[in-house]
């Protein structure tokens, strides 16, 4: 199958082809035609799988050569950080760069004076993040009533950071006879109780076992005491030349001080997290790309919109509270059929959120030693919430000189 089989503008053909995309992602092949039937859909798929494309195409293919008056908007994408918000809003221009559409993208932490400026000159699709947009609205600065699409993408991560009130505002400024897409990375209660709300009669659509990890993605955890972490993080990076590695941490005060010892090792590093402005950001993440920064550690307010191609290393240098995180974390790595690999330091007070992980994976991690940094044996790494009296560790001592054997959980 490839994309003209579809039927799709000429004009998409080629932007398409410029990309270097022949073949249909498997998301795409299911969400595009029913997309193009006018059908309210349902999607959810791993990250990195394409399914920007998969919604974005057929929406562009709908609006065509319909260049509409500003500011009255036609298809509108929610996302939940500013990230994914700007990297959906590139991929429209991308694919839609030999029509005569207008996309805006907008997002907060920046002047809302040149996204107002931007939406003058027209607004065909806008992009946007929840907070920014219900700025928008109450301007009066945008239009509503004639929108075509809603989209709300990363749906999960939407309600993970508490914007359903903010989403409930929003559809009573969209009307009724929209189309509505919902794409999630996973899938809960909470979802499904919102696709009722959002949702006529829709498509589901699901090309891999939900809420699973990326099959191309080699995922270990290595036993490792808490103080130590960062050296084994550094080691990792140097004695295997990796030239550009994500890590995440739970909290932005532990993003910036691992950042400023990592550098100290002589590993250029940037954090990048929620209080960060958005031009540091910006700079932080040009600079990941580009290979001026080795590194960047990041919160998980960036595990969703950051889009680098191949990137293969992703360090969990803490374990998320939240499990389906970790699926968004790894998913950075192993995008569009490359390989990855995902490393997950396993201190002993988190062998309880590496429960919570294996309940959403058909595989427990194999959980190992690396030769050098063996954690200390009186340690309690066994897998449970409520640690129990009794220590392992003389049990293990036998092991003491096999650092790296493997154990599964």
């Amino acid at each position: 199958m490839s994309f003209a089989s579809f039927g799709l503008h000429p004009a998409l053909l080629q932007a398409v082809e410029e990309k270097g995309y022949h073949q249909p992602t498997p998301i795409q092949k299911e969400a595009i035609p029913a997309v193009l039937k006018h059908q309210d859909l349902m999607a959810g798929a791993q990250t990195g799988t394409g399914k920007t494309a998969a919604f974005a195409l057929p929406i562009l293919h709908a609006l065509g050569d319909r260049k509409t008056p500003a500011p009255v908007v036609k298809a509108l994408i929610l996302t939940p950080t500013r990230e994914l918000a700007q990297q959906v809003g590139q991929s429209f221009r991308r694919y839609g760069q030999y029509l005569p559409l207008h996309t805006v993208i907008a997002y907060g932490g920046v002047s809302i004076n040149p996204q107002l400026e931007a939406i003058e000159q027209g607004v065909d699709i806008l992009v946007a993040t929840p907070g920014r947009l219900i700025d928008l609205l109450s301007r009066e600065a945008i239009v509503l009533s004639q929108l075509a699409f809603f989209v709300l993408d990363e749906a999960d991560r939407m309600l993970d950071m508490g914007f359903i009130d903010d989403i409930k505002r929003i559809l009573r400024s969209v009307p009724d006879s929209r189309q509505t897409l919902l794409f999630s990375a996973t899938f809960d209660d909470a979802i499904f109780k919102l696709s009722q709300q959002l949702l006529n009669s829709p498509i589901l659509i699901e090309v891999d076992e939900r809420n699973t990890a990326a099959s191309q993605v080699k995922q270990i955890a290595y036993e490792v005491d808490k103080q130590r972490k960062r050296e084994i993080t550094s080691y990792l990076i140097g004695a295997n030349n990796w030239q550009q590695v994500l890590v995440f941490t739970r909290t932005k005060q532990g993003a910036d001080d691992l950042a400023k010892e990592m550098c100290k090792d002589g590993l250029k590093t940037e954090a990048i997290h929620g209080d960060k402005s958005q031009g540091a950001r910006e700079r932080a993440l040009e600079g990941f790309k580009n290979g001026t920064i080795r590194v960047l550690v990041a919160t998980d307010v960036a595990s969703r919109g950051l889009d680098i191609q191949q990137l293969k290393y992703v360090i969990n240098y803490e374990l998320p509270h939240n499990a389906e995180d970790y699926i968004h974390r790894i998913g950075r790595t192993g995008r569009a059929g490359e390989t990855g690999l995902a490393i997950t330091l396993l201190s002993a007070d988190e062998t309880w959120l590496l429960d919570e992980v294996h309940k959403i994976l058909d595989t427990p991690l194999m959980q190992q030693w690396l030769p050098g940094y063996e954690p200390n044996l009186d340690q309690d790494f066994s897998p449970s919430k409520k640690k129990s009296g009794s220590r392992r560790g003389s049990s293990r001592t036998g092991r003491g000189k096999q650092a790296g054997r493997s154990r599964r959980r």
